[in-house]
């Protein structure tokens, strides 16, 4: 049964209806709170100076805290049932499709495809013929090496195809999305004509849930223990997360204000009609982009856009983040550069990208490879003190995913549907920013920060392939097969 999804949006709706009447006394009480409110903020500057002050830990707990893992550790032990791989003599080749964070999840299925039937490994080829054009090999990216070591246990995994296979018969096969176990047990019948199959997609090749609870924790393993980064990239993403913290605890802001995203999703909110009109004809021309009409308002009503960089600003300072605080931002070039980054960076000063915070020989090994550059933000996004989304897409679902399995790090996810209606109240006068947005705010994302919670089910109503593709991403939460209590780790 499905686990029912946290709304906010009748609370929301009766938090802003205007009562009939104002009666003296309540504006009396009104002013007074605005007095507190105000008086409130000029004392944090004074308890930033004093962090001995009990006020001082409250909000610093309020904004930074997680409560510490809330009791949950990693658990991806092998059952006894789990038994020892074979080697065997018949190969899974793939090609990975997408970027970054889409090629690690469809990688770390592969495995366990590989598992469930019974076939050795080749390491995959990377997608280098999408948006992304990047060149970069596997061990470009990751540490083949502990790849292949770190998973001796549960899979046999080669370089390289051997010499005499390379020009045997080999079977094409686009494995269906979202299969389960005995799917793959079924597609072991193509081991009686080839002793090749290659695979040219890897995305979505597993279901969710309902899968053995070893092939899930194996899942797990092969995402969070043996895809590791290679040392360069380790290297460079540690150096930074370092200097970050040397500044004391800081936002990763994974802002999806990026040009194929807008395209991509149809969202030209705040942008004028030149740009429109090029996002409308970049997602024209883009091929394996099957949706081409699509009505921008609907969508941004709907939560369905990433939020601006100034709806991001808005909202940071209405949970209480200072001025002060220091944040790093997780992504690609950002569309209209500084001309959409200006109200954000007005709030937060200290607003960083990695070409900021690195020097120019650090990156200069990476700078023309965009998988490479995605792996440093995941570095310094899982290891932030907060992580916050601008959009659900491949690399936020990622990161708090991680994030999750380390401990349930604080990860906010706006919610973008109510907050669309408080930005919106904004524009038209009947809100403003203060205490009133930042008590909404704050009450509308208390259940959205990363707290432990079992993996959300298919949506109701949904039916078919399309009910196994409404279930919550396993690289999302993959609670409860690969966390577990502290007293069962």
């Amino acid at each position: 049964m499905a686990n029912p999804r946290p709304s906010s949006h009748r609370l929301l709706r009766s938090r802003l209806l205007p009562p009939p009447s104002i009666s003296c006394y309540v504006l009396v009480l009104l002013a007074f709170s605005a007095f507190i409110f105000l008086f409130s903020q000029r004392q944090i500057t004074v308890v930033d100076r004093n962090p001995s002050d009990e006020s001082f830990e409250d909000l610093k707990e309020r904004l930074w805290g997680s409560a510490y893992g809330y009791g949950y550790r990693p658990c991806v032990k092998r059952t006894q049932k789990y038994a020892a791989p074979q080697k065997w003599n018949r190969y899974l080749t793939v090609r990975s499709n997408g970027g970054l964070n889409q090629m690690r999840t469809g990688i770390c299925d592969m495995v366990a495809v590989a598992r469930l039937m019974n076939a050795t490994l080749v390491i995959p080829q990377l997608d280098k013929r999408s948006f992304w054009q990047d060149t970069s090999t596997f061990s470009d990216i990751f540490d083949e090496s502990h790849f292949i070591n770190s998973l001796e246990g549960d899979v046999h995994i080669i370089r390289e195809l051997p010499k005499e296979l390379e020009s045997a018969p080999r079977a094409r096969k686009h494995f269906t999305s979202w299969s389960g176990a005995s799917y793959y047990e079924e597609m072991s019948q193509l081991w009686k004509d080839y002793q090749v199959i290659h695979v040219p997609k890897s995305d979505s090749r597993l279901a969710n849930n309902d899968l053995p609870i070893d092939i899930q924790r194996l899942r797990c393993r092969a995402m969070y223990h043996a895809l590791r980064f290679s040392n360069p990239i380790e290297r460079l993403g540690k150096k930074l997360v370092e200097r970050l913290k040397s500044h004391g605890q800081y936002i990763a802001l994974h802002l999806r204000f990026e040009k194929d995203m807008l395209s991509f999703t149809g969202c030209t909110y705040g942008l004028n009609d030149m740009e429109a009109e090029e996002l409308r004809i970049m997602r024209e021309i883009t091929n394996h982009w099957k949706l081409k009409d699509i009505n921008s308002t609907e969508q941004r009503l709907g939560g369905f856009c990433p939020l601006t960089p100034k709806e991001v600003g808005i909202f940071l300072q209405a949970l209480g983040y200072p001025s002060s605080t220091w944040i790093y931002v997780a992504a690609g070039e950002i569309y209209g550069g500084e001309t959409y980054l200006s109200d954000l960076r007005s709030r937060f000063p200290n607003l960083v990208f990695k070409e900021t915070l690195a020097t120019k020989e650090e990156l200069e090994d990476f700078s023309s490879h965009s998988s490479q550059t995605a792996a440093i933000d995941y570095i310094i996004s899982v290891e932030s003190d907060v992580f916050v989304p601008s959009y659900t897409g491949n690399m936020a679902r990622a990161v708090e995913g991680h994030r999750r399995f380390l401990g349930h790090r604080k990860t906010i996810n706006p919610d973008r549907k109510g907050l669309v209606e408080l930005f919106d109240m904004i524009d038209r006068g009947e809100l403003k920013e203060g205490a009133k947005l930042s008590s909404l705010v704050s009450e509308m994302h208390h259940y959205r920060q990363g707290a432990p919670r079992k993996r959300y089910g298919s949506l109701p109503g949904s039916k078919g392939r399309d009910r196994l593709r409404t279930e919550e991403s396993f690289y999302e939460n993959p609670f409860p097969e690969c966390i577990c209590p502290a007293d069962k780790h």
